[in-house]
C-alpha cells in the first residue's frame, strides 16, 4: 500500500501540471503555491510516520478546492 509520501508527491505533480495549463495571473500563482505545499508535505512525509499527515492532507485539499473557485 502506498504511503503518505506517494500520495503527496502524486498530488504535487498533478498540481504543477494544472498550474502549467493555467493562464498567467492570480489563479496560476495560487495553484503553484498549492503544488509547493504538497511538495513540502511529501518531503516531511518521507521522514515521519504516515498517520500524522492526514490533517495536513485534508488542509491541502481544502486549499486546492478554494483555488478552483
Amino acid at each position: 500500500m502506498p504511503d503518505a509520501y506517494d500520495y503527496f508527491r502524486e498530488h504535487a505533480i498533478a498540481a504543477v501540471r494544472k498550474a502549467r495549463g493555467l493562464p498567467p495571473g492570480r489563479t496560476k500563482q495560487k495553484q503553484r503555491t498549492v503544488a509547493r505545499v504538497y511538495h513540502l508535505l511529501s518531503k516531511e512525509a518521507a521522514l515521519v510516520p504516515n498517520m500524522h499527515h492526514l490533517d495536513d492532507f485534508r488542509a491541502a485539499r481544502r486549499l486546492e478546492r478554494q483555488v478552483r473557485r
